[in-house]
Order: C-alpha cells, then sequence, then structure tokens
C-alpha cells in the first residue's frame, strides 16, 4: 500500500473513531437523566431532597407504593387505561387515513399534491393553545367534556398531517410495477393496499405509528382541559403530585418513570423499524 493510501485509511479510522466516540458521548447525556430519574425513585423523600444528592442512600419502594395508591391515595390505573385507550384507538384511526391519503399523494399522484403536502404540513403550524377554547366549548355544547373518546378524535386530528406527511415518502419507495401487477391480476384498492403496500411499507409505518403513539401519549394540554375524573390521563394523574404542601421528589420520579415506560418499552421493542422506517429513501 503506497503512503498516501495509508495516510487515508489512518484517517477514515481516526474520524470513525471519533464520530463513534461522540455518538457515545451523546446517548449517555440523553440517558443520564434517565438513570437519575430511577435512582431517585429509589430513594426516601429525604434522601431524594439532599444537596448535593446522595448516591449511597438506602434504596426503598415507598416511592412506587404511594404512586400505586397502597398509601391510600388514588390509584394510578384508570388514568393508565385511559391514556392506552387514547393512544392505541387515535394511533389505528391514524393508519387507517394515512395510508389511502398517502397512497394517492406517492403512488396515484392527484393533481397538485406537492401543495396539498404542505396543506397538511401548514395545519401543524397553529399554536395548541389558539384552539383550546373553541374545542373547548365544543364539547361542553355537545356534552363531550371527560369523554375519552374526544381526545381520541383530537389526538387522530393532530396527528395525521404528520402521519401522511412521513408515510408519503415511505410509500414513494414501493415498486410501481409490483402494484400494477396486483391491478393486472385484479385486485381492487383496499387489496392493493393491505397485501401490497403495506407489508412492502411496513418499516415506515411502524415508524410513524410510534411517532403518533408517543405523541398521543404524552399528551397535556388538552386532556388537562378537558377531561376531569372519567377520562383523566397519565400525564394529568402526573401532575396531581405537585401540590400546596409542596414537592415530593421520590414519588414524582417513580411516577414519572413508570407513566414513561410503555413509551420506552414500545420505542425499544420497534427500534429496527423505526431507524429502518425513517432511514426510507436517504440512500438510493
Amino acid at each position: 500500500m503506497s503512503a498516501p493510501h495509508a495516510v487515508s485509511a489512518a484517517a477514515v479510522r481516526r474520524k470513525g473513531a471519533g464520530l463513534g466516540l461522540l455518538a457515545w458521548l451523546l446517548g449517555v447525556a440523553f440517558f443520564l437523566p434517565i438513570a437519575w430519574m430511577a435512582l431517585t425513585s429509589f430513594h426516601s423523600e429525604a434522601d431524594a431532597a439532599t444537596n448535593p444528592p446522595s448516591f449511597g442512600a438506602a434504596l426503598t419502594l415507598d416511592g412506587y407504593r404511594e404512586f400505586f395508591g397502597t398509601g391510600g391515595g388514588a390509584s394510578p390505573w384508570p388514568s393508565l387505561i385511559n391514556s392506552t385507550v387514547a393512544s392505541v384507538a387515535s394511533t389505528l384511526f391514524v393508519l387507517l387515513l394515512a395510508l389511502p391519503a398517502a397512497y394517492a399523494l406517492s403512488v396515484n399522484r392527484v393533481r397538485k399534491w406537492t401543495d396539498v403536502l404542505f396543506f397538511f404540513l401548514s395545519t401543524k403550524m397553529l399554536p395548541v393553545v389558539a384552539g383550546l377554547l373553541p374545542i373547548y366549548l365544543f364539547a361542553k355544547n355537545t356534552d363531550l367534556l371527560d369523554n375519552i373518546w374526544l381526545l381520541v378524535i383530537l389526538y387522530t386530528s393532530m396527528n395525521l398531517p404528520i402521519a401522511v406527511w412521513m408515510m408519503q415518502s415511505f410509500l414513494a419507495e414501493v415498486p410501481v410495477a409490483i402494484i400494477e401487477a396486483a391491478r393486472v391480476d385484479g385486485a381492487r384498492l383496499p387489496t392493493v393496499l393491505a397485501r401490497v403496500v403495506a407489508p412492502i411499507a411496513l418499516p415506515g409505518i411502524a415508524a410513524t405509528a410510534l411517532i403518533c403513539f408517543i405523541f398521543s401519549w404524552n399528551e397535556l394540554l388538552f386532556a388537562r382541559v378537558l377531561t376531569g375524573v372519567v377520562a383523566e390521563t397519565a400525564p394529568v394523574f402526573l401532575t396531581g403530585f405537585i401540590t400546596s404542601q409542596g414537592l415530593f421528589l421520590a414519588k414524582v420520579c417513580a411516577a414519572s418513570l413508570v407513566i414513561s415506560l410503555p413509551v420506552l418499552a414500545a420505542g425499544f421493542a420497534a427500534q429496527d423499524k423505526l431507524v429502518q422506517g425513517l432511514s426510507l429513501g436517504a440512500v438510493k
């Protein structure tokens, strides 16, 4: 190997090692707050409130007992169930609506399809709080306050534009020849979407579903204003731990960790599909 090639290979290896080290540092930086929250959740309130924090403090499950209501407090299960229903149902509705819309914008392209995409994305530019009062008045006049299905409708409408935008780019990678072959064989549009397009674009669909689920699970503003007792979601339940009596750090960390687990578990389980879906079309 000539000297210039050897220097070039060494430079590439150093650059790769530097990027790898940077990625590890960023990963640790993002993981530290979660690790800190998990450790604090196993401390007593007295140990959690010390400054500087005590790393060697005794571990206890008191924060989790308080969260799950074993000490006489409110049970979190209704709120967790409400969040699950709202997030899962809205995500399913988004996928059912976004798939044919993205198909029309990517495979069977309508006229001025780029303008349609921009319109979808422009709906996300309105500040959420700007639509809060009209939606509240509508819910009040239609007796939908404190109704979990109102949140399902809202989360579906909020996530649909970004889902159509994402899935349009994913479905654009589906070979048109396969779709045309299915049509020649007599397949109708529902069959083409379900048996041809969906399996090929599955990584992109999974990535879209995961992002919509996370957005729905973490939504607080509408859930806080439009729900009360019956349809209270997990983030709203979490805000109830901040009272006039003070901030109980260990209990709040325990509650935050439990409420974050579904999102963390879904992201971990679908990480391969997420990376594959988000990278679709990046390399031709």
